[in-house]
């Protein structure tokens, strides 16, 4: 792909201590959107923030926010994630048994929808769905931690549902997280993604903004 990729740093992976000092390295980086974590200990096995602690990002960042509910039932937070002012509001696939009524309600809220799949979730099952959707954010680890090791048939994956979306005639961005490195971007990139989110190699980098720099280079 010619175009440069879209870089999105994961809060998940700054330090809380200084998460305002996190915030505003990123937002003087290149990073095109600052992507935001939430889960609930149901949905994936660990709690991340709830909208307090994402009405202060959301305060602090001069980037469009691209919120990753890893939840169940995530229709009941559409309010509260427009509220924050939120570009895109991320649900999985795995969580919606009404997905197209939930990326319908997504858009009347003036956010762009968008969808997740687990590992172990087929691009296929997007067919129906793949033309109603702004983006598609591949999970390349098992969501509800930062820093897991990459699972290299994600690259398979990307390369499934550029397929995909060029059949159909989708115009969905691809997004992927999980072990998003330099190495792993530059073959997610080639594959066709258009998005990278970021956390641990960003954010444990000796200089952040020039991993971000690097990442938007592939």
């Amino acid at each position: 792909m010619s175009k440069k990729p879209i870089i999105a740093p994961s809060i998940l992976s700054a330090d809380f201590g200084y998460l305002a000092r996190d915030i505003e390295m990123v937002n003087r980086s290149e990073a095109e959107w600052v992507h935001i974590d939430v889960m609930d200990g149901v949905f994936v096995p660990n709690i991340s923030f709830g909208f307090p602690v994402l009405k202060y990002v959301a305060e602090l960042s001069t980037k469009p926010l691209d919120v990753h509910l890893m939840i169940v039932q995530p229709e009941k937070f559409i309010h509260e994630v427009k509220a924050l002012g939120a570009h895109t509001m991320n649900v999985h696939y795995e969580a919606c048994p009404h997905l197209h009524r939930v990326v319908q309600q997504i858009r009347e809220a003036g956010m762009e929808p968008a969808v997740t799949i687990n590992p172990a979730t087929p691009v296929a099952l997007l067919e129906d769905i793949i033309r109603d959707v702004y983006l598609v954010l591949v999970m390349s680890v098992n969501p509800g931690f930062g820093g897991q090791q990459f699972i290299e048939h994600s690259v398979e994956k990307v390369r499934q549902l550029r397929a995909l979306i060029e059949r159909t005639g989708s115009k969905a961005l691809i997004e992927v997280d999980g072990g998003v490195n330099v190495e792993t971007g530059a073959r997610l990139v080639e594959a066709g993604a258009d998005a990278l989110v970021a956390g641990s190699a960003v954010f444990k980098a000796p200089d952040p903004t020039a991993m971000i720099r690097q990442l938007h280079e592939l």
